[in-house]
C-alpha cells in the first residue's frame, strides 16, 4: 500500500536542535512513524523530556548533549548513535538560526558565526552522517532545515538569510555528490509559531501581519515542518533529492517587516571639508 512508504520503521535518525520546537516536534513524529531516533541539542533536561516522548511510542531514544559548533562533539554524535543502534539511516540538520540585526551592526564575528551555525555545522555533520549511513545501512536520507531567508529579501537578516542561503545551496551541491546512495533535501521554513516567534506572536500588529501576509491565515506549526521531514526522509520520496521544499504557507512576500534605520552620514567636526 502507499501508506507503507511514508513508514520509517526500525530505521535509526539523528535530530540536532532537538530540545524545543521543530526539532522537538521532528523527532517524536519520526518515532511515531516507527524510527529510533538520538536527539541532540545543548540542554539535557530538554533532551530528556523528549526522550520520554519518544519511548512512549514504543521506540527506543537517546539523548547526546551537542554543541553542533563543535567538531569533536558531532563525531561524538555520530560515535555514540552506532555504538547504540548499530546503524544510521536519517539525519535532519535542524539546530540554526540567527538573531534579526541591521546590516550597518552585524559584526563580521556574527556573519562568521552565522554561516558556522547555519551552513557549515551542517555541512560537516552530513560529511560524518553520510559514510556512517553507506557503512552501516547502504544508503540513507539527510534533511537540512532551511527557510525562506534564503531567497527572500528581509530587512535586518542579513546574518540569517547569508547562512540560511548557505545552507540550501550546499544541500543542492552535496546532493549532486551522494546520490545515489544518500539523498540530501532541505525544507524552506516559513514564520514557524516556536520560541524564536515569540516576540512576534505576543505583539499584536505583529501577528495581525504576519497573517495578513501569510496566504494560508495562520503562522505554520513544528508538526507542519515535521510532515514534510517524515516524506522528504521516507521512502515515499525516494526519488527526491537536491531540492529546497517550502513549507510557508503559501508566502511570497516576507511574513513580518524588521525596520533597519536608515543608513546616514556620520557628524563631521565644524569647518571639515
Amino acid at each position: 500500500m502507499i501508506l507503507d512508504d511514508f513508514s520509517v520503521r526500525d530505521r535509526v535518525a539523528i535530530v540536532t536542535g532537538a530540545g524545543q520546537g521543530i526539532g522537538r516536534a521532528t523527532a517524536i513524529g519520526l518515532a511515531e512513524a516507527g524510527a529510533d531516533v538520538v536527539v541532540a541539542a545543548r540542554t539535557a533536561s530538554d533532551l530528556d523530556e523528549v526522550v520520554g516522548r519518544i519511548e512512549a511510542t514504543g521506540r527506543r531514544g537517546l539523548a547526546v548533549t551537542t554543541d553542533v559548533m563543535e567538531t569533536p562533539q558531532l563525531e561524538r554524535l555520530v560515535a555514540e548513535t552506532l555504538r547504540t543502534f548499530g546503524r544510521l539511516d536519517i539525519l535532519v540538520n535542524n539546530a540554526g538560526g540567527s538573531a534579526p540585526q541591521a546590516a550597518m551592526t552585524t559584526t563580521e564575528h556574527t556573519l562568521h558565526r552565522a554561516l558556522h551555525f547555519n551552513a557549515i555545522a551542517p555541512f560537516v555533520l552530513t560529511q560524518l552522517a553520510a559514510q556512517a549511513m553507506v557503512d552501516t545501512a547502504g544508503s540513507g536520507a539527510v534533511v537540512n532545515i532551511s527557510s525562506r531567508a534564503a531567497d527572500m529579501v528581509l530587512t535586518s537578516f542579513v546574518a540569517h538569510g547569508v547562512g540560511k542561503a548557505a545552507l540550501s545551496h550546499l544541500t543542492k551541491n552535496v546532493a549532486a555528490e551522494l546520490a545515489p546512495y544518500v539523498r540530501v533535501n532541505a525544507i524552506g521554513t516559513g514564520a514557524v509559531d516556536t520560541r524564536a516567534l515569540a516576540t512576534v506572536m505576543e505583539d499584536e500588529r505583529m501577528r495581525r501581519q504576519l497573517v495578513e501576509r501569510t496566504p494560508m491565515g495562520r503562522p505554520g506549526s513544528p508538526e507542519d515542518i515535521a510532515r514534510a521531514v517524515l516524506f522528504l526522509v521516507s521512502p515515499a520520496s525516494s526519488w527526491i533529492t537536491g531540492t529546497v521544499l517550502n513549507v510557508d504557507g503559501g508566502s511570497t512576500v516576507p511574513a513580518i517587516e524588521i525596520p533597519a534605520p536608515p543608513l546616514a552620514a556620520r557628524s563631521r567636526p565644524e569647518g571639515s571639508p
